[in-house]
């Protein structure tokens, strides 16, 4: 068993990298260099999308499709 982070190659995009088929392997993206600071931005334009779903005026939807055929069924 194994978690990783770092790449040889990095980003790793090869969906068929041999490192991606092992299923005794965890990869996850790199994110060491985020800062205590980029962390509160991050996580407060997330929170802020979150609620303006719940007040049925979503924000950055990459396929508003799927919310218009919610409202059509």
């Amino acid at each position: 068993m194994a978690a990783v982070d770092v790449y040889e190659s990095e980003p790793l995009t090869d969906t068929n990298d041999p490192l991606l088929q092992m299923d005794n392997i965890i990869c996850t993206p790199h994110i060491g260099y985020v800062s205590t600071d980029e962390w509160e931005l991050q996580f407060s334009e997330v929170f802020d999308q979150i609620n303006a779903y719940a007040a049925g005026r979503p924000t950055n939807v990459v396929n508003p499709e799927v919310l218009q055929s919610r409202h059509r069924g």
